[in-house]
């Protein structure tokens, strides 16, 4: 059996923004009032979950939406200096020409990612879930399998950190780990993932009979 469904993250996953995260970080630190980056800790930081860092940086849940807004406005304004991860466009086509339904759930703006991955590949996301809260995606993903009408044992959501692992869990999905994104390798596979990629190019075993 292969998974009928494929969701993606977006930053970190489909997209390299990692880097404009850290080039904007320290203005959002100075606008919110948390902990400034320091670039000698950022293979420490790849290896945090997002709720690690948020006690390290000193950043409350409750300002969590408000910083997202500024980071998403900030990304709107310099979006043209992100890039897809290379390879990914190839293997969403790939995907797509097999038969697997693909979707995205992303706490990123739909704008925001149409521009970076361009209408080529936007139209062969049959759902998409945009906006969704850093810790809000499982609800995402079980109205997506619905909305699909596909089981989620029959689906999959890849991602890049431990809250989309967390996420596909709850929601009774496969997890697919990419190994480029914001979280380190060795923090993801904590998770067990259904399946682990070390290459954009990997993603097209998706398509493929589990065994």
């Amino acid at each position: 059996m292969r998974y009928r469904l494929a969701a993606f993250d977006f930053d970190g996953t489909l997209a390299d923004s990692f880097g404009f995260l850290l080039e904007n970080f320290n203005a959002l630190a100075r606008r919110h009032g948390f902990a400034r980056l320091d670039p000698a800790r950022i293979e420490e930081y790849r290896g945090l979950q997002p709720r690690e860092l948020m006690r390290l940086h000193g950043v409350p849940m409750w300002k969590l939406p408000f910083i997202a807004r500024d980071f998403l406005a900030l990304m709107s304004q310099g979006v043209e200096r992100i890039r897809a991860f290379d390879g990914v466009a190839e293997s969403l086509h790939a995907l797509a020409d097999q038969g697997v339904v693909l979707a995205l759930v992303t706490s990123n703006s739909r704008d925001n990612v149409s521009r970076v991955m361009g209408n080529d590949v936007m139209r062969r996301f049959r759902f998409s879930e945009c906006g969704a809260s850093l810790f809000g995606k499982r609800r995402r993903l079980e109205r997506l399998v619905k909305a699909a009408g596909i089981e989620a044992t029959s689906a999959i959501y890849v991602g890049d950190q431990g809250v989309d692992a967390e996420a596909a869990r709850d929601a009774g999905m496969g997890f697919g780990a990419v190994h480029w994104g914001y979280a380190s390798a060795g923090s993801l596979e904590k998770y067990a993932p259904s399946l682990s990629f070390r290459e954009a190019a990997d993603l097209r075993r998706i398509g493929e009979d589990r065994r």
